[in-house]
């Protein structure tokens, strides 16, 4: 009973002491502070949050909202995401087997007399670009870390390929899933249209970087690189490297299209609700999938001759798809199956598509980790500004090149 009465006085004791203390702290005129950076932070956004799905389901009421988000999200992972993944399945393993027989590297060899006069890179720099093109943006920091790949480079150079990379990520998957929807002419205009928005994309980038950093103008190391010691081959037999390339590329793709699936669910419904209206039939709202309050066509229609002129499109709601494509490509491409259910797509559309995808592929979310990954993060914003005016260049070059071809 002693040790109990003990234990009580002391736990009251200490919360009178903490009393006196908060006490002493308000005559102090020290309060705590509920104003810091963090908190203000925190109450903008759920400003934010709370305001846009308020007025969302003002305008659908908040039934039909909640189901739409839900049954949109579903119908994209069913007919778009999984469509998707088999895609870059089969693109992984075909990818896994070019490198492993030695096509990539006569690709490279190929492309390395074009490095210098257009990009100011390196030769071997052409591998940089196939890899992307095969897999994803992340491959060229893999090789940029590659010290054989790195020494032909000059330090400005080789923070260039965050850029140059970029403009060619995930290029085989977008070209083969537009090609699968009957529109290989309009896809391979917008490769031409991707190289011509990665020139000015990695150009600027270099001019960037030196007006900044002129120290940066020189040699990665002074040792001389050996391009043979970056190889893609696996020991074993022609069928067993032809049997593992087919089972590793594959693991490769269901990593990419599982990678997509947060993109196209999140950022896709979000965008589709912005961009269509109600049901095209009733005109009144029914909570199926891709209905929505048009925000972003309403805005896009107010400057509709810009896009028209700049890039061809014939309707505002197709903004929405280099809008999706800053953020993610995978994501962005699974809004095309609507617009061909709508009937507002055609071959130019197409074009632009492929290359804004392409140059852009979601840079406002892989420059910031690539370049911090090499070092070099005060130039985030730089890499970011050159990519955004090279997606541009890449989606206008795409327009007036298939305006021309046509012409022809």
């Amino acid at each position: 009973m002693k040790i109990r009465r003990k234990n009580t006085f002391e736990y009251t004791k200490a919360i009178e002491n903490a009393f006196k203390k908060f006490e002493s702290r308000l005559k102090l005129k020290a309060p705590i502070k509920f104003t810091s950076k963090r908190s203000i932070e925190a109450l903008l956004f759920l400003l934010i949050f709370i305001g846009f799905f308020a007025f969302m389901a003002y305008k659908m009421s908040l039934p039909m909202m909640l189901n739409t988000f839900m049954q949109t999200a579903y119908h994209l992972l069913l007919e778009t995401v999984f469509y998707i993944m088999a895609i870059c399945v089969l693109m992984g393993a075909i990818s896994k087997l070019l490198a492993e027989f030695g096509v990539v590297r006569l690709m490279e060899n190929i492309l390395r007399p074009f490095m210098k006069p257009l990009y100011n890179l390196p030769g071997v720099a052409a591998l940089g670009a196939v890899m992307t093109f095969l897999s994803d943006n992340p491959a060229i920091i893999t090789l940029s870390k590659d010290k054989n790949f790195s020494r032909y480079f000059k330090k400005y150079q080789l923070i260039s390929l965050t850029n140059f990379g970029t403009a060619f990520g995930m290029g085989l998957v977008v070209l083969a899933f537009m090609t699968g929807l009957g529109f290989g002419k309009g896809a391979l205009v917008g490769i031409l249209g991707a190289v011509i928005g990665s020139i000015i994309s990695t150009r600027l980038m270099q001019r960037f970087t030196l007006k900044a950093y002129p120290e940066l103008d020189m040699p990665v190391s002074e040792e001389e690189g050996d391009e043979q010691q970056i190889s893609f081959k696996s020991e074993g037999s022609v069928f067993m490297r032809f049997l593992n390339s087919i089972l590793d590329g594959g693991k490769d793709g269901v990593a990419i299209g599982v990678a997509i699936i947060p993109g196209v669910l999140v950022i896709s419904t979000l965008v589709m609700m912005m961009t269509f209206g109600p049901d095209t039939t009733s005109g009144a709202y029914t909570g199926n999938a891709y209905e929505g309050v048009p925000i972003i066509t309403w805005c896009a229609a107010k400057v509709d001759f810009v896009f028209k002129w700049l890039f061809g499109f014939t309707n505002p709601e197709l903004i929405s798809f280099p809008i999706t494509a800053l953020g993610a490509v995978g994501a962005a491409i699974g809004l095309i199956p609507r617009f061909i259910s709508q009937g507002i797509i055609d071959s130019n559309a197409i074009a632009v598509f492929t290359a804004m995808g392409m140059c852009w592929s979601g840079y406002l979310s892989t420059h910031t980790a690539m370049l911090d990954s090499m070092g070099y993060r005060k130039l985030i914003s730089k890499a970011i500004g050159a990519h955004t005016i090279g997606g541009l260049c890449a989606g206008i070059a795409a327009h007036w090149l298939f305006v021309l071809i046509s012409l022809i």
